[in-house]
């Protein structure tokens, strides 16, 4: 992801800067969506996996990207208090 854009995206609903996720962190996060329950602030199941995403800086929540294109929408994030055994900071 082009750095410049990095640096002005934020959550934005806390406004928290956000960065890329590390391959730990995407892979516990594909493997909890793999199976089942996780949900979106929405409420709203997440069923497929992500090949990219932003966390915000406080880790609290996570945005995809599809096709290398930010989805900052309040609604599709995914609060990671509901993943077990979500890595720590890298």
């Amino acid at each position: 992801m082009d750095k410049r854009l990095l640096d002005i995206l934020c959550c934005p609903v806390s406004k928290t800067p956000v960065r890329p996720l590390g391959r730990a962190e995407l892979d516990a996060l594909n493997g909890a969506i793999a199976a089942g329950g996780v949900m979106t602030t929405a409420g709203s199941p997440v069923r497929e996996r992500l090949d990219e995403g932003l966390i915000t800086t406080d880790r609290k929540l996570v945005y995809r990207v599809d096709d290398g294109i930010p989805v900052m929408l309040p609604e599709e994030g995914i609060g990671t208090l509901q993943l077990n055994n979500f890595p720590s900071a890298p």
